[in-house]
């Protein structure tokens, strides 16, 4: 008897694992169908590529794990880095440039655009976390209203006189340098921004696990009634979360700028849901509460490989919109799962 509930529990481990796991599946077999289909995707060219767009996606993503572990969702994040992208990119234009947004603007030191948007996202982050800590108004709510808001800012900033909407270019060489970039480890090129998002991670990771913040903001997203009771400032954590992302938003989207090369009011589009999808893929629960470095950098990378494939063997736009919507989907099922097995 004893034997065939060993048995059945065994079995039912099992089932559970494969459920839970069972996105890692699908996803191991997209990338193995694309190798079959097109071998030369295991190429280091074709990696050194994806590790470099993966580096700005990694810290967008970061700072879309830090709303969601505080149980919060952050629908602007494509539109704030697009208002960063555009502003940043209109103070980076070098100076001999025909179609300067501003002709009689010397050339900026890159510290300074990089400050400007960065103190701009922090402030627009903190006004979005304290309608909702605040204000109470639920997050998908006002991230929406400051999507719209956002958008709205960037496109009047983007169609300016004289030249219009036209994609802003004429880059300063630096930051197309540092985005471009790379150093040779031998005969491997390692792209600069990998080491910065390298280093990103590394910072986060210590404010997370390492600092009295970090500890709050998996508390307010454990239990925000039982953090409060603890003595931990909930309102105050969650517009620090907001703020800080923004920041992170800000600075993905200077470099994103960098390794596009120009900026318009369209740059960000859609980043929100490659940011989240990739959370939760990573293992970070849209319930609050549960989420690692590690398991992001994962995520983004499985993500980034996929989408790669799928345009590297020319599967249309379209198909990889539905396959993406369906990998989000199937994510939250299994998060919920989770969730419901843990109540």
């Amino acid at each position: 008897m004893n034997r065939l509930k060993n048995i059945y529990h065994e079995k039912t481990m099992l089932k559970e694992l494969l459920v839970e796991k069972v996105i890692y599946i699908v996803l191991i077999a997209l990338f193995i169908t694309v190798v079959i289909i097109e071998p030369k995707f295991l190429s280091l060219t074709n990696f050194k590529n994806i590790f470099a767009q993966s580096a700005t996606r990694i810290i967008i993503a970061l700072a879309a794990g830090m709303v969601l572990i505080v149980r919060g969702c952050d629908l602007s994040t494509g539109r704030m880095i697009g208002l960063a992208a555009v502003i940043s990119a209109s103070m980076m234009q070098q100076a001999g440039y025909a179609y300067r947004m501003y002709p009689g603007l010397n050339e900026l030191p890159l510290i300074v655009p990089i400050l400007l948007v960065i103190v701009i996202c922090a402030l627009l982050g903190a006004i979005t976390g304290t309608a909702i800590a605040v204000l109470k108004v639920p997050p998908i709510i006002a991230t929406l209203a400051m999507q719209l808001i956002l958008y709205g800012a960037s496109s009047i900033y983007f169609d300016r006189p004289p030249y219009g909407a036209q994609p802003i270019g004429g880059l300063s060489k630096n930051i197309i340098g540092i985005a471009t970039g790379f150093f040779k480890l031998g005969k491997i090129e390692i792209p600069y921004l990998i080491l910065i998002a390298i280093a990103i991670c590394i910072l986060m990771w210590v404010i997370w696990n390492k600092t009295r913040f970090g500890k709050y903001m998996y508390a307010v997203g454990g239990n925000p009634e039982a953090a409060k009771v603890s003595g931990v400032n909930v309102i105050r954590t969650q517009i620090i979360v907001y703020s800080a992302a923004a920041v992170l938003y800000a600075v993905a989207a200077v470099l994103e700028v960098g390794r596009i090369g120009s900026a318009s009011n369209t740059t960000g589009n859609g980043y929100e849901m490659d940011a989240i999808a990739a959370c939760v893929v990573g293992g970070v629960s849209m319930s609050g509460g549960i989420g690692s470095i590690g398991g992001i950098v994962i995520g983004v990378l499985i993500f980034t490989v996929i989408n790669y494939g799928l345009a590297f063997i020319g599967v249309n736009m379209y198909w990889q919109y539905i396959v993406k919507g369906l990998i989000i989907a199937l994510a939250v099922v299994i998060d919920m799962r989770k969730y419901a097995r843990r109540k």
